[in-house]
């Protein structure tokens, strides 16, 4: 499949790095990109997601070497966090459980299981695969790719907002209950 380019599209796209506020929602650019692509493109808008279930369950060429790239390197993060689970629950598995095709994510996902916290664990996927896409990304500058590309970014810096949130509530209720706990000690002593 040809590559289409979309120069004008492309051009408009703000640009946006790691830990930015996304400039638009990645739905709001969906339904600009359904407005701006070509039927064929847009129609391949179903595949940029980072979603598990998807990237499984798509096995087969899309029509979209890029969109396939990244739906390979997310099976592989599945499988191989998976197979590294059910081995530390005692299950029997073999090495034909793991997928041995793409060493940075089979390294990455090994370095993500091994973190003690599962957020920490999350925000360094996340920001592996937002390196992922600048990997393969190095050339595309107009091209429909650029366009996925940007989509799934958007989606990175959604979930970043949100685990920061997350984080951030965290830290408040730890500060909160320390400070509670300070309170009750004091007054008890009193």
């Amino acid at each position: 499949m040809r590559n289409q380019n979309y120069y004008y599209f492309a051009a408009t796209l703000s640009p946006i790095n790691y830990g930015d506020k996304p400039p638009i929602s990645s739905e709001d650019f969906r339904k600009l990109c359904r407005e701006n692509l070509s039927k064929e493109d847009a129609e391949l808008l179903k595949y940029c997601y980072f979603d598990s279930k998807l990237a499984v369950e798509t096995t087969k060429p899309t029509g979209s070497e890029f969109i396939d790239s990244v739906l390979k390197r997310i099976r592989v993060l599945i499988v191989n966090i998976a197979a590294l689970r059910a081995k530390r629950l005692g299950r029997k598995i073999s090495e034909t459980d793991f997928i041995d095709e793409t060493q940075p994510a089979i390294d990455a996902g090994k370095t993500a299981y091994e973190m003690d916290d599962p957020l920490e664990a999350t925000l360094y996927l996340n920001k592996e695969s937002w390196i992922f896409l600048d990997e393969l990304m190095k050339d595309s500058y107009f091209d429909v790719d650029n366009i996925y590309c940007y989509l799934l970014r958007l989606q990175l810096l959604e979930r970043l907002q949100i685990f920061d949130v997350l984080k951030g509530n965290t830290e408040y209720k730890q500060l909160y209950d320390t400070i509670l706990n300070d309170y009750n000690t004091n007054f008890n002593e009193a």
